[in-house]
């Protein structure tokens, strides 16, 4: 099933969800980066996040970034996505390795951290990004996310995330689902959700059985006249490129080049979203000074 990402709605308005597969996504995150299985669990779920949270996106040129930042040994994650959900990220200590949780599951929690931050920065055209900024709650990126919606921006949700991860440490699968509760919201449809979701099986569980994000949601859902809105691929996607890193080698100024080219007499540019390195040379460097 290749990934995407679904919108709907329910109760005559008063809930709003989005539902996402995001196996390929993770996989391809875990083979550019070398991921440790537990490490692959967090970055996935953050990366899962935000492929959801793309869909409350509305121009074409707003990014929206995930940051978390924990005292445990994974170190932090960078999640960066468009309006379009091209995801890309990466953690700071890709190989961290620890102990199962007591239930014999991937610990991301410990891994991540239980004292830290999240930050949601939308950078969507104005002057300044909204920066939305929470303590860590677990460190299990689902319960921090839903707390950042509850905290920051007033609006209850539930927030589901999982990566299930294959004994050769490959991605068995990944997805999740946001729900929020709108003005309106009764407190019998409070009740409803709440219920469903103690009933339902992990999404991991459910995207194993072969269910899909809508059948997900119709699970969920289904008895409050769910209405599905549209629907949308996602996928894992690094924008950089020579021209960037040129850029970004030209922001430095002029004294700074010079100082490069004496020195180093080149230069190699590290993206930390796909691994790829640029190679300046010397002659490069000056080509560009004449420029600045």
């Amino acid at each position: 099933m290749e990934d995407y990402i679904v919108r709907a709605t329910a109760a005559e308005g008063t809930i709003r969800a989005v539902a996402a597969i995001t196996t390929e996504m993770v996989n391809e995150a875990r083979n550019i980066h070398g991921l440790s299985p537990v490490a692959s669990a967090a970055l996935g779920r953050t990366m899962t996040a935000a492929a959801l949270m793309s869909m409350s996106l509305k121009n074409p040129k707003d990014v929206l970034t995930l940051q978390v930042k924990g005292d445990g040994p994974l170190g932090g994650i960078v999640v960066v996505t468009d309006t379009f959900a091209n995801v890309r990220g990466y953690v700071y200590n890709p190989e961290v390795s620890i102990p199962l949780n007591e239930y014999g599951k991937l610990d991301v929690g410990s891994a991540v951290g239980r004292e830290g931050y999240l930050n949601v920065i939308k950078d969507l055209g104005l002057k300044e990004p909204y920066v939305g900024y929470v303590k860590l709650v677990t460190g299990e990126i689902g319960d921090d996310l839903a707390y950042y919606y509850a905290s920051s921006e007033q609006v209850p949700s539930v927030v589901s995330l999982g990566v299930l991860v294959n004994s050769d440490e490959s991605i068995a699968n990944a997805g999740g689902f946001i729900i929020q509760l709108m003005p309106g919201a009764g407190d019998d449809i409070i009740d409803f959700l709440e219920a469903k979701i103690n009933e339902i099986p992990p999404v991991t569980k459910l995207l194993s059985e072969g269910k899909s994000p809508e059948d997900i949601l119709q699970l969920i859902l289904g008895e409050k006249e769910m209405r599905f809105i549209d629907s949308m691929g996602c996928r894992y996607l690094c924008n950089c490129s020579r021209e960037r890193m040129e850029r970004a080698i030209i922001s430095l100024g002029r004294e700074e080049i010079k100082n490069i080219i004496e020195e180093q007499h080149g230069a190699e540019l590290h993206c930390h979203f796909c691994n790829e390195k640029h190679h300046f040379s010397e002659e490069d460097l000056k080509k560009i000074l004449e420029t600045c």
